[in-house]
């Protein structure tokens, strides 16, 4: 009778493992959608990357090069969300318009001079021209384990920031690594409110991520470059409200000097142009 029981329980459990597993091939097959289009874009505009944009309504993914997308990176300048979120939060810096002052030491990227960065900047000017002093200014003072504490709880990337000494640069070429899958995650936690931020924070950080205001869309977005890795890594990381909807993006590209910068925002529009949207 036992051993009739035991195998009773072993056919139950082979059907319900069977159903499920049918059940995510369906989910997966419903929310994903490869389009060719995509591809044709990064060709043209010859980059070699990735693309995935989340459509909330439907629930469906859109993508590019989905190996990528469930590749880890240095998040560059896109943690400027986070940073910005976190030090608003804790209180090193109060607001958008609160001044930071210049240290007096000329700045550049990339082997290039970069005058916005060589000056006084608030928290809102800052995020715009992605200055790199002013939020390894922040993350000192935010502290190492402060800034590790937050990070572990809104689960971002792999959570690694290093060790102490790692501060002011963990996000550039330190260990932390996110894939664009995970941006994508992360961005539709904020717009969520579902981040253990205050409102204000929160609500702080999506105005000053406004790249693109029209009466048809809001466009919230973050570019970032990983250029002290090989190959170079570009970022457009962001979301976008049109038709009562919201579509959350992450386009990730191999960059190098040549590279025009505006080409990351090239490819995301075209995507998303594709859709029906912009």
């Amino acid at each position: 009778m036992k051993k009739l029981l035991s195998l009773l329980f072993l056919l139950v459990l082979t059907i319900v493992g069977s159903l499920l597993i049918q059940e995510h091939k369906a989910y997966s097959q419903n929310n994903l959608e490869q389009t060719g289009d995509f591809q044709r874009h990064f060709e043209q505009l010859g980059v070699n990357g990735s693309i995935v944009i989340y459509d909330l309504d439907r629930d469906k993914l859109y993508e590019h090069n989905p190996k990528r997308n469930n590749t880890a990176f240095l998040p560059a300048s896109t943690y400027k969300i986070p940073n910005s979120l976190i030090a608003l939060e804790t209180g090193v810096i109060k607001d958008d318009v609160a001044v930071l002052t210049w240290d007096g030491i000329e700045r550049g990227f990339n082997g290039s001079p970069f005058a916005v960065w060589n000056q006084d900047l608030n928290l809102r000017l800052a995020f715009k021209y992605s200055a790199v002093w002013f939020y390894q200014v922040l993350s000192r003072r935010i502290g190492h384990k402060r800034m590790q504490d937050f990070v572990s709880q809104i689960e971002y990337g792999n959570q690694n920031i290093g060790k102490e000494k790692d501060i002011d640069n963990f996000w550039l070429e330190g260990k932390l690594r996110i894939t664009p899958q995970q941006q994508i995650t992360f961005l539709r936690r904020l717009y969520q409110n579902d981040l253990p931020f205050s409102k204000r924070t929160m609500d702080l950080v999506k105005d000053i991520a406004i790249a693109e205001q029209t009466p048809d869309y809001v466009l919230r977005a973050k570019t970032g470059w990983a250029a002290r890795v090989t190959p170079q890594i570009g970022w457009y990381v962001g979301y976008l409200e049109q038709n009562n909807n919201v579509y959350f993006f992450a386009t990730n590209l191999d960059m190098n000097s040549q590279t025009n910068p505006a080409v990351r925002l090239e490819i995301t529009r075209l995507c998303l142009q594709d859709l029906g949207l912009m």
